[in-house]
């Protein structure tokens, strides 16, 4: 897994789920809609906590990984096998977000790196072998808070399927080896703070894939920065 940290970029599809467009009042989108996060934000496993910043509203977003294992460039959507042979591997993802510093963004037309970009807001399970999912819009994403549920869907509710995802992108940016692909996250959004602990995994037909759990604590910066208005 460290090898990922030296990836060249990470790649987020946004409102992918239709319930989660809804308890955040966005608009369905057209076509995928993507931003990058930097992967000096990754946070593998056992690495520590994630650290909140002080003055921000801090969100978790569960979503499944793609881990691509060849370049992809000018996909045709319909190639549905083209694009599951460029996933070399998957892993279970937890995108945090600065929701405050992220609606300041949306109100008034500024980019959203400063709400995804911190250090630690990207913590990733192991990596998970491709023969472990055998469908990957077939299975349940889930996440906790201190032991209560928070989210839980299955990604079969994607409005977009990975096909879909990779041919958008690849006729933007040309992907490589080793970038990493965050599908969405579904519905139960919100946020945690300092002493929360997140755990997230991934269950196929009822059962608990064991490389994809997560679990992780939230401590609080202790770092000069503290979010204020643009």
């Amino acid at each position: 897994m460290a090898a990922i940290k030296r990836g060249n970029k990470i790649v987020c599809i946004g409102r992918n789920y239709a319930d989660h467009i809804a308890e955040l009042n966005s608009a369905r989108p057209k076509q995928p809609f993507f931003f990058q996060k930097p992967t000096s934000s990754i946070l593998l496993p056992g690495a520590g906590p994630v650290i909140r910043p002080r003055g921000v509203n801090l969100h978790y977003e569960v979503e499944l990984a793609l881990i691509l294992g060849k370049q992809v460039k000018d996909l045709d959507a319909a190639d549905e096998q083209g694009a599951l042979d460029a996933v070399e591997s998957y892993a279970l993802s937890i995108d945090m977000t600065a929701r405050n510093a992220q609606n300041e963004a949306k109100k008034k037309g500024l980019p959203w790196d400063i709400s995804k970009g911190f250090d630690t807001f990207l913590p990733l399970s192991q990596k998970i072998a491709k023969s472990a999912i055998p469908d990957p819009h077939k299975i349940e994403l889930y996440l906790t808070v201190n032991g209560e549920p928070r989210q839980s869907d299955s990604t079969e509710l994607m409005l977009f399927r990975i096909p879909r995802i990779l041919s958008d992108i690849s006729k933007v940016m040309t992907l490589e080896a080793g970038d990493i692909i965050l599908t969405g996250t579904p519905k139960g959004v919100g946020p945690v703070v300092p002493g929360d602990v997140m755990r997230a995994g991934i269950k196929i037909d009822g059962k608990e894939l064991e490389e994809a759990k997560i679990e992780v604590a939230v401590e609080e910066s202790t770092s000069s920065y503290v979010y204020a208005e643009t």
